[in-house]
């Protein structure tokens, strides 16, 4: 089905929006939002490969550590624990580690900056839900009136943190073999020692526009799946049991620690994720801007130049067509046999296609850690203060909950 509304085009079949989408996606080069250029995210890829995100492993671990020590704190005064809250601590402290270098400490300082700028740019967006959808589909005269997707004091504040860091580090020749360090080779010399080519110099704005994608990737996105995983979880315990086994079987594997390559591969908990990122995609709807004229294979349909494509996840996700029963929490959908005999374009809770989102690694890395180290010293169930079925908030760019997600913990 093909809608066509004010300057958007909204995309509701599955192949054939996405196979000539990943193959042709010269055409589609805008993510549309505002605060990044559209060739930044291809230029600043290499940040997120296997091995650099490899280097701050260790790093997150250790963040994950203080987080199930304060939980287990938490717990042995009251067992019904709103998980959102204290999973968006978790990981804001693994970016102001593994980014700034920064010890944000949410754990015993919860109001910290950091914290804070975060929920106002998540979840205090500066124009309600029309307004913003008025603003991209009137982005000339949006940015005309000086309108901003995000508050003023969020943008000064990522800038302000951005440019003290560099300040800093260049000053007092600090190396930490972290994301900020390669943004400052990129920045001074245009390249990376093991890159084949050359990237091309930074300037502040793209370095203060990146960690904004990392702060995205890494803060809202990953702590909401986080939060649904343990919500389904704790809905269905012999799901839980099983994730738990596959936990603690990887943990025995390894002389009870977790490796950066057994996080690569976690089996069923993977699965678990993978379904939760179904039923609760990070986003409802994907952007795409065309670069130029296009006309869709088979059919006399063009879409013009500068028009916006919008590709309703949510939707695609609950199609019973591929995903039978769909309100159903089933880790099995993803296992390799039923992945195999599915289209593959009708699961994209990341995108797809080179502009998938960059910073999708390292959130994989970040929850797979949380997870497995919560399942393995914790046991999840609902209580009381749980809200059956979860509602998602109407006011933040990620399909956070509502209401939070609370639920009862008890240690193992």
């Amino acid at each position: 089905m093909w809608l066509v509304l004010l300057t958007w085009l909204a995309i509701a079949l599955p192949l054939g929006a996405f196979a000539w989408f990943k193959k042709r996606f010269r055409f589609w080069s805008d993510r549309g939002v505002e605060f990044i250029e559209p060739e930044l995210p291809n230029k600043l890829s290499p940040t997120f490969t296997s091995g650099r995100i490899k280097m701050t492993f260790p790093l997150v671990v250790e963040v994950c550590k203080q987080f199930c020590d304060h939980l287990e704190e938490v717990v042995q005064g009251v067992n019904e624990v709103e998980m959102h809250d204290l999973l968006s601590r978790y990981t804001i402290d693994v970016i102001g580690t593994c980014a700034f270098g920064i010890e944000c400490n949410s754990f015993r300082d919860p109001d910290n900056e950091f914290r804070r700028y975060g929920k106002i740019a998540f979840d205090k967006l500066p124009h309600s839900p029309l307004v913003v959808y008025l603003m991209k589909a009137f982005r000339k005269y949006a940015n005309a009136l000086g309108m901003k997707m995000l508050h003023e004091d969020v943008s000064s504040f990522f800038s302000n943190v951005v440019r003290d860091t560099i300040d800093y580090r260049e000053k007092n020749n600090v190396v930490r073999n972290d994301f900020m360090d390669l943004l400052l080779k990129l920045k001074n010399t245009g390249r990376l020692e093991e890159a084949g080519e050359e990237i091309g110099k930074l300037s502040f704005d793209e370095i203060a526009a990146q960690a904004f994608i990392f702060f995205n990737a890494g803060f809202d996105t990953s702590s909401t799946a986080m939060t649904y995983t343990l919500y389904e979880l704790a809905m269905n315990r012999e799901a839980q049991e099983k994730a738990r086994k596959c936990v603690l079987d990887i943990f025995a594997a390894n002389g009870g620690q977790l490796t950066y390559e057994s996080v690569a591969n976690m089996g069923y908990l993977d699965q678990c994720i993978s379904e939760t990122l179904r039923k609760h995609p990070p986003v409802a709807i994907l952007e795409r801007n065309a670069d130029k004229d296009y006309r869709i294979p088979d059919t006399d349909l063009v879409i013009a130049k500068g028009r916006k494509i919008m590709v309703p996840i949510f939707a695609m996700h609950h199609d019973e067509e591929h995903f039978p029963d769909p309100e159903a929490y089933k880790p099995e959908r993803f296992s390799p046999e039923e992945v195999a005999q599915r289209d593959p374009y009708c699961y994209l809770p990341f995108g797809e296609g080179p502009r998938i989102c960059i910073g999708m690694r390292f959130g994989q890395i970040q929850a797979r850690v949380g997870l497995a180290n919560l399942l393995r010293r914790f046991r999840f169930s609902v209580c009381d203060r749980t809200q059956i079925p979860v509602k998602y908030s109407r006011t933040n760019f990620i399909l956070g909950p509502a209401n939070g997600v609370w639920l009862k913990v008890e240690k193992l």
